[in-house]
């Protein structure tokens, strides 16, 4: 099979999810500079925060319904356009009241890109080769924080918080339009793949349609124990991610005054959580096993969160702070690998998109009780005992769930080895 769809799908759904996950790195990197300026407490930067995350529930499902029954590229064309104007309307705002409004708007436009692209990479990617794109995809998300970190910090230099913002508005709208010349579909419209791939990629596609199981539906997703389980378990992991996402560069803000060397700093972390998260992906893959790969990281990050809080040297508090991340984003891969595994497969789409839309909404819960312990204390030790405290609860949650599964899991993943 050609590398040719590798080259031409999956670079630039990078880049379109990179330019998204922005709009979740540079509220925190900004976040000290907005508090000043528009005096608001720790609670109320937590509310502008994570507020994204409400808006973010209400377009998942739509998005993936649209995405199947339309267009996938399209879907994602006119939610770049919308994201890339919201974002910039957030440099124009006079009040926390604004703000809070522009940040819902934009987790509402940025919503339905999630599943769109699932549906889009669906469309290419057989079952065997799904997980690898997924995870090349997704890849994007530390990689986002990576270059955004220094690069909003250098900005500062140079620029207030608002006009970083309308900087930054800017890429979506022009990778739109990058996004709808150079994304198909359909394998079977795009006029670069050659004949003989074409016809033997369709027809895999097509075999397995075939062989699938029909959806029950989000009924019969409401209706299923496990589905919740795995809500629950992502919900916690949520709260603990963006918790530690949206005010690492807080913390990290205590060790400098300098807003460039802020943004490199806070780059640091997340240049550990890359590497992390493809070892930890590979060596799930190697002992064909999900449950631990996820609940381990999870412990081990909640731990070093904790252990950050009673050590003084920024050194110190830098190398934890880069353990924490590697633990948190670590996850990602073998997560993706249960609901199929451990669901019913006419129950596992619907339960995939109520596990993202759902439990997303940790992203709100994590930043706004790190604020308000913040305000309560005076300090963020209570904040990320409350993040480390939701971390090792997901880890219980889902050792749980792989509790007498992990076998079913090691038998299907050897099938399709």
């Amino acid at each position: 099979m050609s590398n040719s769809k590798w080259l031409k799908i999956i670079p630039v759904a990078f880049v379109m999810y990179m330019l998204a996950y922005i709009d979740r790195i540079n509220v925190g990197i900004l976040m000290p500079f907005i508090q000043k300026d528009l005096h608001t407490s720790a609670s109320a930067a937590g509310d502008i925060a994570g507020i994204f995350f409400v808006g973010y529930v209400i377009f998942q499902i739509p998005g993936g319904i649209l995405a199947s029954k339309w267009s996938a590229k399209k879907i994602v064309f006119i939610l770049m356009i919308l994201w890339g104007i919201t974002s910039t309307a957030c440099g124009f705002v006079q009040t926390e009241g604004q703000l809070k409004f522009m940040r819902f708007l934009l987790g509402v436009a940025e919503g339905g890109v999630w599943p769109a692209v699932l549906v889009l990479l669906a469309n290419w990617f057989t079952i065997k080769e799904r997980a690898r794109a997924n995870a090349f995809w997704m890849a994007c998300l530390p990689v986002s924080a990576m270059v955004m970190a220094p690069l909003s910090g250098l900005l500062l230099g140079y620029f207030d918080w608002k006009t970083i913002f309308i900087i930054q508005g800017i890429p979506p709208i022009i990778w739109a339009f990058v996004w709808y010349f150079l994304v198909i579909d359909q394998p079977k419209d795009a006029k670069w793949l050659a004949k003989d791939d074409k016809d033997s990629l369709i027809k895999e596609l097509e075999n397995e349609k075939k062989s699938s199981v029909k959806s029950e539906g989000f009924s019969a997703a409401f209706k299923n124990k496990t589905v919740w389980g795995l809500v629950f378990m992502y919900f916690c992991w949520m709260t603990g991610f963006y918790g530690y996402t949206l005010w690492v560069p807080s913390v990290v803000g205590t060790f400098t005054k300098s807003p460039a060397t802020l943004g490199w700093l806070t780059a640091i972390p997340f240049t550990c959580a890359l590497i992390g998260m493809v070892i930890n992906s590979m060596w799930s893959d190697k002992r064909l096993n999900r449950v631990q790969h996820v609940a381990v990281p999870l412990v081990i990050a909640a731990i070093t969160m904790v252990a950050g809080q009673f050590v003084q040297s920024p050194v110190l508090q830098m190398i934890l702070l880069s353990i924490t991340a590697i633990g948190v984003y670590a996850p990602y891969g073998p997560l993706w690998a249960v609901p199929t595994a451990i669901i019913p497969a006419t129950v596992v789409g619907a339960a995939l998109g109520l596990q993202n839309a759902l439990g997303n909404l940790g992203g709100y819960l994590g930043p706004k009780f790190v604020g308000v312990l913040k305000d309560s204390t005076g300090s963020y030790h209570a904040g990320f005992l409350f993040l480390a405290g939701a971390l090792v609860v997901g880890a219980i949650a889902i050792t749980i769930l792989g509790k007498n599964m992990t076998d079913k899991v090691e038998a299907n993943d050897k099938k399709s080895a």
